[in-house]
């Protein structure tokens, strides 16, 4: 079975991984890349600096990887979502660093949206909410404040798109300015019932649509590799925003299951089958893939594919919080070393830490709430404010995962687990704990990369069901512990932390 090449383009880190066709790694490179930080609340990346490092750990895995010509049959991508860049055609330069989904900035501009009313417009044709989080409005920024970006953008002279887009378009050699559905329904500008760009939300946003990409499936080629690049010639096969291709990496394509990857932010999906699913508790319904062509993009040869969806929440800070604690405060050296710190103790010592860096996701979606440390003491020890840490992003999951049960009606029955964060025993403990949740961890937790993988292989026809199903293998299964009052006071401490965590950017 032919191998397949995964660029799982990060929010801290570019990332290439081989696979075999039963889904075992046969090689991975990784590369972090500067985070620009201008403003409070600002987060911008370096386009350029992106692709760079990407097409740089293509190389070394498949120089790893050792491949003979013709054993490289697909290449999949996959992407952080809603950061978006916009680029000049003729020369396929950015014109500004990117905007990543953490970034704020347009907070005020969300706020009018939805003072004015147009949240149940928006809610309606995306399954989203107005808020800073998506593609759109910061799409405007950039055409509003970077001179002569909006003209320009009239002209047809740039072109935009979130890091899928940009990198099809580099890796082909500016032949591709494409994207995929999981993607175009993370902009705000995307009809998720009917599969395009809709007029009325281009026109709310300001947005022109000759900037957008063109619409392709999640499961066919786009296009080859260019020339004098890693893996030229290979088709480019298979492409889903980051959580989606987790959700397929974990095998999770049917109704009813469910996956958690534990990243820079932490992404509860839920595959709800092919009718959009509306959530009463603040989650978002969003396109999980199209496995095949779309009836809009041309292309298509054969009978064109049915949008399948999912239910998300978000935690837009997760291992992230973890970072903070050993760049910026010093506490540890190594992310992974935050499990032995935090196992020195037995208890939190009354702390709680609401690590909202970049204000709250789903279910509360509040922009304006502050990472928020409660509790100390003399006694407080930097092992408290570890195990802080670790149980504030384990609060945030649960009430994703409260909320998920509460729309299905039922609890979940399990909650599969990846990225990089899953690996910690204490984190995943906790999390099963809080929720009454069993957790399920992969042998493999680059699930992201190998869903990616598995798209590829699907669109190039390797296999229309199963395929790399030895790298889903079972880890380790967290029960949680019966519940109790320690579980309880837990969760109402971490309720009234929330509370006052909210809406502090915004305070007189």
């Amino acid at each position: 079975m032919p191998c397949l090449l995964a660029l799982d383009q990060g929010t801290t880190s570019s990332r290439a991984v081989v696979f075999d066709g039963d889904g075992h790694v046969r090689a991975l490179a990784q590369r972090e890349f500067t985070q620009h930080f201008p403003q409070p609340g600002w987060v911008e990346h370096d386009a350029a600096e992106i692709w760079s490092t990407q097409v740089g750990v293509a190389a070394e895995a498949l120089a790893a990887a050792g491949l003979s010509p013709g054993e490289l049959a697909a290449v999949g991508l996959t992407n952080q979502r809603e950061t978006v860049v916009v680029w000049d055609r003729a020369s396929g330069r950015p014109i500004h660093n990117a905007l990543v989904w953490q970034d704020r900035r347009t907070a005020a501009r969300c706020a009018a949206l939805k003072d004015a009313g147009h949240e149940p417009l928006v809610r309606s044709r995306t399954g989203l909410l107005l808020d800073p989080y998506f593609s759109a409005t910061k799409l405007a920024w950039l055409l509003d404040n970077v001179p002569g970006a909006r003209a320009d953008a009239e002209a047809g002279r740039l072109a935009a798109g979130t890091m899928d887009s940009w990198l099809a378009y580099k890796l082909t050699g500016g032949k591709v300015h494409a994207t995929d559905p999981s993607n175009a329904s993370r902009t705000l500008l995307f009809d998720i019932h009917k599969g395009c760009w809709d007029d009325e939300l281009l026109e709310l946003f300001d947005v022109p649509r000759a900037l957008l990409p063109e619409v392709r499936g999640s499961a066919e080629p786009w296009g080859e590799v260019a020339n004098g690049l890693p893996g030229e010639g290979t088709p480019i096969a298979g492409v889903a925003g980051d959580q989606q291709a987790a959700l397929a990496g974990q095998g999770a394509t049917s109704a009813g299951l469910a996956k958690c990857t534990f990243g820079t932010g932490c992404f509860l999906l839920a595959h709800t089958g092919s009718q959009p699913q509306a959530s009463s508790h603040r989650l978002l319904t969003t396109v999980a893939w199209l496995l095949g062509p779309s009836a809009d993009s041309g292309h298509a040869s054969g009978p064109t594919a049915e949008l399948e969806y999912a239910l998300e929440g978000s935690v837009f800070v997760g291992g992230a919080a973890v970072q903070w604690l050993r760049d910026g405060l010093g506490l540890i050296e190594r992310s992974a070393d935050i499990e032995d710190l935090a196992a020195q103790v037995d208890d939190t010592g009354g702390v709680v830490f609401v690590p909202t860096f970049a204000g709250l996701g789903a279910p509360h979606w509040n922009p304006d709430a502050r990472g928020t440390l409660l509790g100390l003491t003399r006694g407080t020890t930097a092992a408290h404010i570890a195990r802080a840490t670790l149980e504030g992003v384990a609060h945030q999951v649960t009430d994703l995962i409260d909320a998920m049960s509460a729309d299905a009606g039922a609890p979940l029955a399990e909650l599969r687990v990846d990225g990089g964060a899953a690996a910690n025993n204490l984190l995943m403990q906790q999390v099963a704990d809080f929720s009454g949740v069993p957790l399920v961890r992969p042998v493999v937790t680059e699930s992201t990369a190998l869903g990616a993988a598995w798209l590829a292989g699907r669109g190039v026809g390797l296999w229309t069901d199963g395929g790399l199903s030895a790298a889903r293998a079972v880890d380790r299964r967290f029960e949680p512990a019966p519940p109790g009052d320690t579980v309880a006071a837990a969760r109402v401490a971490w309720s009234r932390a929330v509370e006052r965590a909210k809406g502090w950017a915004g305070a007189s």
